[in-house]
């Protein structure tokens, strides 16, 4: 089975990383990749670790008439079976071939940027649902969550971020930009003694939230540390994870929290309230309301109980659902079915 990537997303982002751990873990399968993307360091340095060849492209949108010839003759030499294209910009440039063209979704996406695609792939039931009912094809709609893969990396040392061992360490993993709600943890850390908020991640929002931080008198307790790679590194110090989010398609922290078993707490967004279930795996609160993500995190602290409950059930959950073997054995299915 011969696989061809195209990935046009920007330099961070849960779709963008996702789209790495998905490659890795094909490779690992046995399937052939070829990689297209633009060329960001990091990436091309993860992209290499696999051992799949990459040919970067500029993805410049609608006036780039480049970018598509380049990957029609791409795909001509490489004769790929299935051509997978994340997200509107890459799969508006798909080239039309002997080739299955497969788009996957992590949003509620305008369905014109996807005519050249033959399938698709949804990562929530919803989204499925949602293409269905803009008069996609029934058939040829899929739903394939996402999965998180764990590396041995020991926890990461809470010293680099200036926080005591006995801390509580409340850990957000977002872009920051306003819909990832990452005021609504500021404000709820006002009212939570002795934990520090550590804010892995960046954006736009980045010196509007070190205003706010200093506005509320928590910026002593709260720690900027930027865009990660070692994410199981961090979730493995925090204690409690946060996913505070207005609006969220699916929630890949939330995968993340329960694979590394972390007790989760994330606001009732689209994704998440699909995903969690309340009080069993997760904690669940009302998008905005600060108190009660306050509350929540002071109900985990204070009930150990509870807290390895939620851990407990959220790994049983990956298990069975989330999985990288689950996940990887949906989509080779898949593949091997739309290419008969």
């Amino acid at each position: 089975m011969r696989i061809l990537q195209v990935m046009a997303g920007g330099e961070h982002g849960g779709a963008e990383v996702f789209f790495e751990d998905l490659a890795a873990a094909l490779n690992r399968a046995g399937l052939d990749q070829s990689i297209a993307v633009r060329r960001y360091l990091d990436r091309q340095r993860v992209l290499s670790q696999i051992g799949c060849p990459v040919v970067n492209l500029p993805f410049k949108g609608a006036v780039d008439f480049w970018t598509p010839l380049r990957l029609r003759k791409l795909a001509q030499e490489w004769q790929p079976d299935v051509i997978l294209g994340w997200m509107n910009r890459a799969c508006r440039a798909l080239p039309r071939g002997p080739w299955v063209n497969v788009g996957r979704l992590g949003g509620y996406y305008d369905l014109k940027y996807y005519r050249n695609c033959d399938h698709l792939v949804c990562n929530t039931a919803d989204i499925k649902n949602y293409v269905i009912g803009h008069d996609w094809p029934v058939g040829r709609a899929h739903f394939i969550p996402n999965f998180c893969p764990v590396d041995d990396s020991p926890a990461i040392e809470r010293s680099q971020f200036d926080t005591p061992k006995n801390a509580i360490v409340l850990l957000v993993l977002a872009r920051l930009h306003s819909v990832k709600g990452i005021d609504v943890a500021l404000r709820a850390l006002r009212d939570i003694d002795d934990a520090i908020l550590w804010i892995a991640g960046d954006g736009p929002e980045r010196a509007s939230l070190r205003s706010l931080s200093i506005s509320l008198g928590v910026s002593e307790r709260v720690r900027f540390i930027g865009w990660r790679s070692d994410r199981s590194a961090l979730l493995k110090a925090a204690n409690v994870c946060l996913v505070p989010s207005r609006y969220e398609p699916f929630g890949n922290v939330v995968i993340n929290a329960w694979t590394h078993g972390v007790p989760l707490i994330a606001s009732a967004s689209k994704g998440p309230s699909q995903l969690v279930r309340n009080g069993e795996d997760g904690l669940l609160f009302p998008v905005e309301e600060f108190h009660a993500l306050s509350a929540a995190v002071k109900r985990i602290v204070s009930d150990p109980v509870l807290a390895a409950s939620l851990v407990e059930n959220g790994k049983a959950r990956v298990s069975s659902e989330f999985s990288e073997e689950v996940v990887v054995h949906q989509y080779r299915e898949l593949f091997e079915r739309i290419t008969g």
